[in-house]
């Protein structure tokens, strides 16, 4: 085991004693209570990796959902703990906040109550608000219209993104009349079981213009034969290192870099004839090493995968990790978006940050 897999490890386990240390010194409750909102806790967190494991796949499909969800929000919802209760300890140290407060206090257990509440309910509302994100590309290459696309990726469909969501989002998408729908991977959150239960591929036949697509790194933890035979059956468009010219324009979708074999783009590009001669736009599912696109010429490159944190202050980490981490970007005539996606992973919760979908018009 390296380093930084005992650092993985240690960290949750370093938060969670913190903040039930804090807990156990806050709650104005006997004993025997203190320690069964602890152990709630742990257990709560603990299911985060039943969803990981899959174990959950073996769960009827309300109480594997239960497990995934809690699971999942668990981590935001500590990490918010966290942050609070050290801004309150910083206030103690200097003097800001006296030392009863954090005490057997009922004031601040309520208080402190309202505020996750608060705070989660909204994130919770505004993840089901759909950012509508217009971008305009303008081309000197051969168009005999403008072309109207939507794009969108990281759906993440599984137990808690799951039919009737998608439906939801079809018919969001139809509404723009699209001309062309491309999507940047991670169609499939993890477990095939919630797609192929529930027929999810049917919702994908109802789009009213076709559908392409790359894989992202979610298809790999998936099983990637199973998913893009998901592909197929839901009539998506799939591009793995392949290259489609769609009417005046050449879409060219990478496999993930989860498969450490994929062709690198300029070997791509240089097996396509067509790709110099139309609008080019890349599908990649992972934003890294944007100079690849702007060294191959591509025109336009769709990505997502960041989630732009999910929440706020992890947007912090993501925008140090990555040369763009979210929204429109451009190296020399390349321009990008690195979408934060119109699904999520786990809690469905956006606090900070948005989940979107773009509306893109190519013209002349």
């Amino acid at each position: 085991m390296n380093m930084w897999m005992i650092a993985f490890l240690l960290l949750p386990i370093a938060a969670m004693s913190y903040i039930g240390w804090h807990l156990w010194c806050l709650l104005p409750l006997g004993g025997i209570w203190k320690t069964i909102v602890i152990a709630l806790m742990v257990i709560s967190f603990l299911l985060l990796f039943a969803g990981i494991r899959r174990t959950t796949d073996q769960l009827s499909m309300p109480w594997a959902t239960a497990v995934y969800e809690i699971g999942t929000s668990s981590i935001f919802i500590l990490l918010y703990l966290f942050m609070l209760f050290l801004l309150l300890d910083l206030g103690r140290l200097v003097h800001l906040i006296p030392r009863t407060l954090l005490y057997q206090n009922w004031w601040t257990t309520g208080g402190i109550a309202l505020f996750m509440t608060a705070l989660f309910v909204y994130g919770h509302l505004h993840y089901r608000h759909k950012v509508r994100e217009e971008l305009a590309l303008h081309t000197e290459k051969p168009l005999e219209r403008p072309i109207r696309l939507v794009m969108m990726s990281d759906l993440h469909l599984g137990y808690h993104n799951q039919r009737e969501e998608l439906r939801r989002w079809v018919d969001m998408i139809n509404r723009e009349h699209p001309d062309l729908i491309l999507i940047a991977g991670d169609i499939i959150d993890g477990s095939m079981r919630p797609l192929l239960e529930q027929q999810m591929s049917q919702e994908f036949h109802r789009f009213t213009a076709p559908v392409y697509a790359c894989v992202g790194n979610h298809e790999y933890y998936s099983g990637e034969p199973d998913a893009v035979r998901f592909y197929h059956d839901a009539g998506i468009h799939l591009l793995q290192d392949s290259v489609a010219v769609v009417g005046d324009l050449c879409i060219v979708g990478r496999d993930d870099r989860s498969n450490v074999h994929r062709k690198s783009l300029g070997k791509i590009m240089a097996e396509s004839r067509e790709a110099t001669k139309h609008f080019t736009i890349l599908l990649d599912h992972q934003p890294y090493h944007l100079e690849q696109a702007e060294r191959q010429g591509i025109d336009f490159q769709f990505s997502g995968h960041t989630h732009h944190g999910q929440v706020w202050p992890i947007s912090w980490i993501t925008e140090s990790i990555y040369e763009c981490a979210f929204g429109a970007h451009q190296r020399g005539n390349t321009r990008y978006y690195i979408s934060s996606g119109i699904g999520i992973w786990g809690g469905k919760f956006r606090i900070g940050t948005q989940s979107e979908y773009v509306v893109a018009t190519i013209s002349r």
